[in-house]
């Protein structure tokens, strides 16, 4: 099957050869782009789409992510992490499979009406044991047509060892290696242009084993898959770090062989020189997520200090500490808090769109056939009609436009070639029930907790 993409009137490839073209062309052939150009008048296709006045532009990649917390939207509103945390777990020790399907659907549709191609998650908890909800999740990512990376996460300490949660949603270091094992061997899809790819994440450095740590790093070796955790996020990790281990977060990840080329971590808001030149030495990835950081006051990462030393992709985080699926909002969050910090021209447009295409790809070490638009790339690509009212007055540089002026969803998403988005609509005749489902269960769990 092929599909052609015409006359479009800004493209974007985000490829240093072919640059950006203006009045082109995609043609696709089933899920690889084929070719792309300017003359489209002499090629034929199965399916043609007119796509006048549309800015195209490669997906994003989000690089973290907690889907199962859409449930849990808008609550905690005032708290920092450790409390956050510490209040939430007793709603989340109640989730089950249904409960984590519904909301991976929904977020990840909500990640698809705003641009996203591509996304991973980490899902840790796993209360008394239901060890199915891993599976649950890639049943929704099926039903999306996202591309999916999730990571295998795992907490072992509880309160009674020193940890955040309770002991139903931890379980021990044995069963987790067992099922990090479990779900690389049933689902992990090494080969290019995947649409389905596992990584093992243990959650914290405060909610695990150091021998649990150790292990995962031996059984992402073998399998050679990548390495996932949160680091460094609040200031109050630094001075658990620092009490418990002797050593700031950073250094903590170097004793236990975590600082290597397989590993990207969330957050990474408190570091000094020191820590940026480790992180860089080790070749790490990081997942950028200003706006949880900014909801739960964690602080601003120093991306700025970053951006040429390690590999940056940008993250929505938890629908429970951002409260969106946002994407477009994410990048435009992450422009503009580099500027808070460190003036007006800290960070470009153009930088933070690479932060959120090809920057999420090299994290995730897809970057061979997702995060941009040529030939022999994956066909994930999305579109923005120019000639709505957020746009007017901004067409002069629609680019800027995109992550400036407020671009509220996309008006097209096609992903591993198939078109998810048309005319600014999901693609989902069940999408009114899927929602009315979620609020349902959200009302659940949360009555169930106050009680």
């Amino acid at each position: 099957m092929t599909k052609l993409f015409k006359n479009i009137s800004f493209l974007y490839t985000f490829d240093e050869t072919l640059g950006n073209i203006e009045n082109g062309y995609i043609l696709i052939e089933d899920n690889i782009i084929k070719k792309v150009g300017k003359n489209w008048e002499n090629i034929k296709a199965d399916e043609v789409y007119d796509m006048d006045g549309y800015v195209v532009i490669p997906g994003f990649v989000n690089t973290h992510h907690h889907l199962f917390q859409s449930l849990t939207r808008g609550l905690a509103p005032d708290k920092k992490l450790f409390d956050w945390l510490v209040y939430l777990y007793e709603i989340w020790k109640y989730i089950d499979e249904e409960a984590v399907y519904i909301s991976a659907v929904i977020a990840m549709y909500e990640m698809i009406k705003t641009g996203v191609t591509t996304t991973t998650d980490h899902l840790y908890l796993y209360p008394y044991g239901n060890n199915k909800l891993f599976d649950a999740e890639i049943e929704a990512a099926l039903r999306t047509g996202i591309r999916f990376h999730p990571t295998r996460g795992s907490m072992s300490l509880s309160k009674k060892d020193g940890g955040l949660p309770p002991d139903s949603v931890v379980q021990k270091d044995e069963e987790i290696l067992q099922e990090s094992v479990r779900v690389i061997e049933k689902y992990h899809n090494s080969e290019k242009y995947s649409m389905l790819r596992i990584a093992l994440a243990p959650c914290s450095p405060f909610s695990v084993t150091p021998e649990l740590m150790i292990e995962t790093v031996k059984l992402a070796e073998k399998y050679d898959v990548l390495l996932h955790t949160h680091l460094a996020e609040t200031k109050d990790e630094e001075e658990y770090c620092l009490e418990k281990f002797g050593k700031r977060p950073v250094d903590y990840m170097e004793e236990l062989g975590w600082l290597n080329s397989r590993v990207w971590f969330a957050h990474m808001v408190w570091l000094n020189d020191e820590d940026i030149e480790k992180l860089s030495k080790y070749n790490v990835g990081m997942a950028h997520c200003p706006s949880s950081n900014m909801r739960l006051g964690s602080g601003i990462a120093p991306i700025v200090k970053l951006k040429d030393k390690i590999r940056i992709g940008i993250a929505v985080d938890g629908s429970a500490s951002n409260d969106t699926n946002n994407m477009i909002s994410e990048i435009r969050n992450a422009l503009l808090l580099q500027r808070v910090r460190y003036g007006a021209d800290a960070l470009t447009v153009s930088e933070v769109l690479e932060l959120g295409t090809m920057g999420g790809a090299k994290v995730l070490r897809m970057d061979d056939y997702i995060g941009k638009i040529s030939p022999l790339m994956a066909a994930d690509f999305i579109g923005f009609k120019m000639d709505k009212l957020e746009f007017a007055g901004g067409l002069s540089d629609p680019l800027n436009a995109i992550v400036l002026c407020d671009a509220k969803q996309v008006d097209l998403s096609v992903i591993n070639g198939v078109i998810k988005i048309k005319d600014g609509e999901i693609l989902d005749e069940d999408l009114e029930l899927l929602i009315n489902k979620h609020n349902s269960i959200s009302k659940k769990l949360i009555e169930k907790a106050s009680k």
